[in-house]
């Protein structure tokens, strides 16, 4: 099926936005040649992690003793250590096609598709949705990169409804549904699976329509432990003779920093191709953790985790937390 219009999840988003629009923050023996097993144990947390030096760039030569991880300030025990270079992945694209993109769409295809070409390793898993006035799934998950290019090429600039039209509505017809398509992406496409997950979001980060707020599509994220890089894509022009840009580059950071994803800021010096180049090297440079945590209630809170790494000068760059299960 290649269309998922909101309009089939219009009551999911509409029970999820009503009180919840409030933020809702407030190894075996270690082995680089081993798979790791992801389970859907709820005592077991897994983590994705990259390091990166003083300058920057990305360290992949680290060791389970380099790593010490607090979960709400305590010290927990690392049950499971890998080095993610080869771990199967699963990757959403999501991709902005508000009348604010126009002029980048083409850009997009073209980038996309290399990237999937050079990415998808034989485990590998990609699929695409776009979303400007609703969200569409142009393509579902598949290891492809021909379908995912047939997809690519069903992209089109998507603008609000004018008028009267059959069957409900399902979004403001004057916006653009930045949160609802990072929504249900980690909540329809990717909350049941298990591995290595991550959603690529091709945006300038202004959204002016969902229903689903910035810190509820966090909520969902880390709930399908999902991790959200973005790529902070915008075309002056669009915006009128005095320029300025749409703005919404620190959404794109919150998003991005609470689940342990980055951004990336396409400029002049900076193309999309090189953006995805780098993506695709940190993609495989992660490190994953894996521990069972001290604290076992069932509460359904927020776990805050902090991952230290040994070197004054390395930076860890993961998820800030995770949702203890409920009974």
């Amino acid at each position: 099926m290649r269309k998922m219009c909101i309009s089939l999840l219009a009551a999911l988003l509409l029970v999820a936005a009503l009180p919840a629009q409030q933020s809702s923050n407030q190894a075996p023996n270690q082995a680089s040649d081993q798979t790791p097993t992801f389970k859907s144990n709820v005592n077991l947390v897994n983590v994705l992690c990259t390091v990166r030096n003083r300058n920057g760039g990305l360290i992949g030569n680290l060791e389970q003793r380099d790593f010490t991880v607090f979960e709400d300030g305590k010290q927990q025990q690392i049950t499971n250590f890998s080095r993610e270079t080869n771990l199967p992945i699963t990757i959403g694209l999501l991709v902005d096609v508000s009348e604010s993109q126009e002029r980048l769409i083409d850009i997009e295809k073209r980038a996309a598709h290399d990237f999937f070409v050079r990415v998808l390793h034989p485990k590998d898993e990609a699929f695409l949705i776009s979303f400007g006035a609703e969200a569409d799934l142009l393509q579902d998950s598949t290891n492809s990169p021909d379908l995912l290019l047939d997809g690519l090429n069903h992209l089109k600039l998507s603008v609000p409804s004018v008028g009267l039209h059959p069957g409900p509505v399902t979004q403001d017809p004057a916006g653009t549904i930045l949160y609802d398509a990072v929504y249900l992406a980690s909540n329809e496409k990717l909350k049941g699976d298990v591995g290595r997950k991550a959603i690529v979001v091709i945006t300038d980060g202004v959204d002016t329509g969902s229903k689903i707020s910035r810190d509820k599509s966090i909520e969902a994220a880390q709930r399908a432990d999902t991790i959200i890089y973005s790529i902070f894509y915008q075309d002056i022009a669009a915006y009128g003779p005095f320029g300025g840009g749409g703005g919404g580059e620190a959404e794109l950071r919150r998003m991005s920093g609470d689940t342990g994803g980055r951004v990336f800021k396409v400029d002049r010096r900076y193309t999309l191709e090189d953006v995805f180049k780098d993506l695709q090297d940190e993609l495989r440079s992660q490190y994953s953790i894996s521990y069972s945590p001290t604290n076992s209630q069932r509460d359904g809170t927020f776990r805050k985790i902090e991952i230290r790494v040994a070197g004054k000068d390395n930076k860890v760059q993961a998820r800030k937390g995770y949702y203890a299960p409920e009974n």
